[in-house]
């Protein structure tokens, strides 16, 4: 509507209205009702309730929040920054928006919440009666769910010097179990230090020990890409306000002897050096899961965000081939990401919205267990779509002016994850949904590694990428020409020797496996797997006491390798030493009791020295992982044969 529209239409009201009242000289029109005024917003009666039920969880002394609310006099010295930060929904720290799958845990205030605040701080910070104030929470000194079974620490406190930026350091605490253990819970304390979350993950393989400590300080910087594992099916993310990270009823989940946790903490800066010694605490239980679920990645691997772009999108899409139970996901970006959607298409036409967060923060993430688990049918297709803001309007953005980004494990580089946490109906199922997961995974590898070698040739890191992805997806001819050109740009790559060893060993060319091999080991003396790749070449060379010492070596580098004790049984098997085998083949079981093929492979030892009711036991143990393990089913054919049962 124009402006001078608007004026004759404002005109001819007033004359109407004039009209009315002329007819009616005598009459007053009817006042209309007073509206009553608001009570006044006070401290004790409205804005306690909410900061003891949402926010002194951390805003209290002694946790990690930079200031307490938990009086009166902390809410009014504080009281412009907490109206402001609950006004942007920058605290409580919570991403995903309302949807209608509910998710536990959740920290955000409601609209009326909020709004109060806003009034208590406009209208003058009243403090109100002394009377209406709620008893302040109570918490649990220590842990809050009683003693731990187990309290790690790292053996030495990690030094965060003061700076203006974000720091993000890997911490790596050794178990010392004598056993295996189920673990039901988990609780992190900072100890005060200025950490704003925290991942906890499992290296059954002491890679992260080989990087611990190599700059002088403990730990390692950058993210464990490749070495690290969720925890049999589990996310264990900490974030402020989360408290003990409790498994679902009936889902412990298996801590194995041997292995190590690593924390990958995201540190704030400091104006003064900050010792940084984190505590986790285990919670055990003598009972075993009745249900195990499964973690898995969706990813996008094509990311190259071009300098200033504020939209910049990226998708993957999977088609589940079995039917599951969502459990959880976690969603993971770095800085650059804005906002993210994860939707669920179902065979009957439907469209689930399963997470919505609008604004993203790399500070603030967190995994997301749902109320109730989501029932997916075969068929159905996940879809994660997130938004990336590389403009200068971005304040999370690292680059002032914007730089090109591309994925990288780096902070400053960018990442586009969603870990699912599914709860499939059989083993089988479980197994098939991980052999998925991997081959789409090793093909994305591919064709990223690909893209980057197009682009900078010259990198030695690129080209080694490449073939090492070349090597997973067996394309092994591929695979030996940008691992010779990585090992012309940077010779000393224990593992480029490795993965072009392998590569010439796939193609017959042993001699030339072997001179990578021998490299390899030469160069990483101290690492366990690069005999065992030599002594699994020298088998395959017809040369078994090398072979032998080969792997004699790995196991003196770490006695708990199960690959190595499986191997050197079976060279040891097949010179009919079966008696000096057999402790091999225990011992690998022990090690990796949930893997089929260490059961089978013990079944088949004990078998060979004539045990056969103990060789069935395990050979069905093989089958309950694995109905569908071919050598298993062979062995209790042939078992079955011998009229054993």
């Amino acid at each position: 509507m124009s402006r001078v529209t608007e004026r004759h239409h404002a005109i001819g009201l007033a004359i109407l209205f004039t009209s009315a009242l002329t007819a009616g000289a005598c009459r007053q029109p009817p006042s209309p009702a007073a509206t009553p005024p608001r009570s006044p917003v006070t401290f004790t009666k409205d804005i306690a309730p909410i900061l003891f039920a949402n926010c002194v969880s951390c805003h209290r002394p002694g946790e990690v929040a930079p200031f307490s609310l938990l009086t009166f006099a902390d809410a009014v010295k504080h009281a412009d920054t907490v109206a402001k930060e609950t006004r942007a929904r920058h605290m409580p720290p919570w991403l995903p928006e309302p949807g209608e799958f509910p998710v536990l845990g959740v920290r955000r205030l409601r609209d009326d919440q909020i709004d109060a605040i806003q009034r208590w701080v406009n209208g003058g910070l009243v403090e109100g009666n002394p009377a209406d104030l709620p008893a302040a929470p109570v918490w649990t000194e220590g842990w809050q769910l009683g003693r731990p079974d187990a309290i790690l620490a790292p053996e030495r406190p990690y030094t965060a010097q003061p700076g203006t930026e974000d720091i993000y350091r890997n911490l790596v605490l050794r178990t010392s179990l004598t056993s295996a253990a189920f673990v039901r819970a988990v609780e992190f304390k900072t100890n005060g230090a200025p950490i704003h979350h925290a991942v906890i993950r499992v290296d059954p393989s002491q890679g992260s020990r080989r990087r611990d400590g190599a700059d002088g300080q403990p730990g390692f910087d950058g993210m464990a890409w490749g070495i690290v594992q969720d925890p049999d099916g589990h996310f264990i993310g900490w974030a402020p306000g989360r408290g003990p990270i409790l498994a679902p009823d009936g889902m412990p989940w298996r801590l194995e002897r041997g292995a190590d946790l690593v924390i990958e903490l995201h540190l704030v800066p400091s104006k003064t050096p900050r010792l940084i010694q984190p505590t986790v605490g285990l919670f055990f239980t003598g009972t075993p899961p009745s249900q195990t679920p499964v973690t898995v990645k969706m990813s996008a691997k094509m990311i190259d965000i071009p300098a200033g772009q504020p939209d910049y999108v990226v998708t993957d899409t999977y088609e589940l081939p079995v039917a599951v139970d969502l459990m959880g996901v976690y969603p993971h970006a770095h800085y650059l990401g804005k906002e993210m959607r994860v939707t669920a298409a179902l065979p009957d036409g439907a469209v689930k919205s399963l997470l919505y967060i609008k604004a993203w923060s790399f500070h603030w993430q967190q995994d997301y267990r749902y109320a109730a688990p989501i029932p997916l049918p075969a068929g159905t297709k996940l879809t994660m779509r997130y938004t990336y803001d590389n403009s200068d309007d971005n304040l999370e953005n690292p680059h002032h002016p914007p730089v090109r980004v591309q994925i990288g494990p780096k902070s400053t580089d960018e990442m586009a994850e969603l870990g699912l946490q599914l709860l499939p109906k059989s083993r089988a199922d479980a197994a098939r949904l991980v052999e998925s997961f991997e081959t789409r995974d090793n093909l994305a590898n591919v064709a990223m590694g690909e893209l980057r070698v197009r682009q900078a040739p010259g990198n030695a890191e690129y080209q080694a990428f490449l073939g090492a992805s070349y090597v997973e997806v067996g394309r092994f001819a591929d695979a030996i020409p940008p691992l010779e050109t990585a090992l012309r740009l940077d010779e000393r790559s224990a593992t480029a020797h490795t993965d072009l060893g392998t590569a010439l060993m796939a193609q017959g060319r042993l001699d030339a496996a072997l001179a990578q091999f021998r490299r390899a080991a030469a160069l990483a003396p101290r690492d366990e797997r690069m005999p065992f790749n030599l002594g699994n070449a020298l088998v395959r060379a017809s040369r078994p006491a090398e072979a032998n010492a080969a792997y004699e070596r790995a196991l003196a580098l770490n006695p708990d390798f199960p690959d190595a004790h499986v191997n050197l049984g079976t060279l040891l098997s097949s010179h009919g030493r079966y008696r000096e085998a057999l402790p091999h083949f225990e011992r690998a079981a022990d090690l990796a009791p949930e893997s089929p093929f260490m059961q089978n492979n013990l079944g088949s030892a004990l078998a060979a020295l004539g045990r056969f009711p103990e060789a069935v036991r395990h050979v069905r143990r093989a089958l309950e992982l694995r109905p569908d393990y071919a050598p298993a089913l062979e062995n209790m054919r042939r078992l079955e044969q011998l009229g054993v049962r």
